[in-house]
């Protein structure tokens, strides 16, 4: 019997709330041996890299792994346009009503990078903030195989402008350069598909309980409030579309999935259309595919996956 190969994954960030719960995930299937998190790095946008960093070590840490995996704040701001933070939807450091503490973080994130990539040719890279680092990366390097961008609103109204997703509003040219540098098609998450991935106060409720005395625990409530109080301020309700938590579930290929293959660009020079991601169905540009788009998800089997790693770090915290 062939043994499966246990996945590489390198995360790319800007830890704001549903980062956080992208991170706790992975730190789980980390600590259960199913994957290995070789290491995160940080980009600007739901704040700024410094401290999606501080944030991230701070989330890894209360989850367990700490001083395993390697967090470095990657490039300060977008590739073209001026950095807009998102305080008024993640908080005023990103993390809602919680804040990490003050701590140093490492810079060199090109080194980070280059480290996992060599050492796994098939590793995951998940962006799961704006595509600077990505695009930044591909100028002098190779990106890698296996890519996924939570990112763009294709065909589906914008959260950020009437048409445009905010990581890909926050840096356009980085989205576009990255969709044309890749040689293969990159999995794209979507605000079509990932909006479907809704927390509720009693599906936080259960995560907490579910947590028992771990230190995470009391972290979420605070965190999750916010962000239940920002959306239910935009019209949404008292809840929570957590974006990259599902969109590291669609990378590490756990939950089932829909998708077109097709070629998309990005809109980064017009004031008006910003950020708009545009996905070619029909063919019009006679352009090779650069993307894997993917239309729909098993949000259903998402939470069974949710649930089953907080009991996992439960059991990791009872066993300690």
């Amino acid at each position: 019997m062939t043994k499966t190969k246990t996945p590489t994954v390198l995360l790319d960030c800007d830890t704001g709330i549903d980062d956080a719960l992208a991170l706790i995930l992975l730190a789980a299937l980390h600590r259960a041996g199913r994957i290995t998190l070789a290491g995160v790095t940080t980009t600007a946008g739901n704040t700024t890299a410094e401290q999606a960093a501080r944030n991230t070590r701070w989330i890894l840490g209360l989850a367990g792994i700490g001083e395993e995996v390697p967090v470095v704040a990657g490039e300060a701001g977008p590739v073209v346009v001026d950095l807009v933070t998102t305080p008024e939807t993640h908080g005023p450091t990103g993390l809602g009503y919680a804040q990490a503490p003050a701590a140093e973080v490492g810079y060199d994130w090109q080194g980070l990078w280059r480290e996992v990539l060599q050492d796994d040719g098939d590793a995951l890279l998940v962006v799961t903030g704006p595509a600077t680092n990505a695009a930044v990366w591909s100028r002098a390097n190779a990106l890698p195989k296996h890519i996924t961008l939570m990112g763009g609103a294709y065909l589906y109204p914008g959260n950020t402008t009437p048409t445009a997703e905010w990581n890909s509003w926050v840096d356009p040219h980085a989205a576009k350069e990255l969709f044309g540098a890749v040689t293969r098609p990159i999995t794209v998450c979507a605000l079509g598909v990932t909006e479907q991935m809704l927390l509720t106060p009693k599906l936080l409720e259960e995560s907490v309980a579910a947590l028992g005395d771990c230190a995470l625990a009391k972290v979420l409530e605070p965190m999750l409030r916010f962000y239940f109080e920002f959306h239910q301020a935009q019209g949404e309700g008292y809840l929570a579309q957590v974006h990259d938590l599902l969109a590291v579930m669609i990378a590490l290929g756990i939950v089932d999935v829909e998708a077109h293959t097709l070629r998309v660009d990005v809109e980064a020079d017009s004031a008006l259309l910003r950020g708009t991601t545009v996905a070619d169905f029909k063919g019009h540009w006679n352009q090779p595919a650069n993307a894997r788009l993917i239309i729909q998800a098993n949000v259903a089997q998402a939470w069974d996956v949710w649930r089953e790693a907080l009991g996992l770090l439960r059991a990791f915290h009872s066993a300690s």
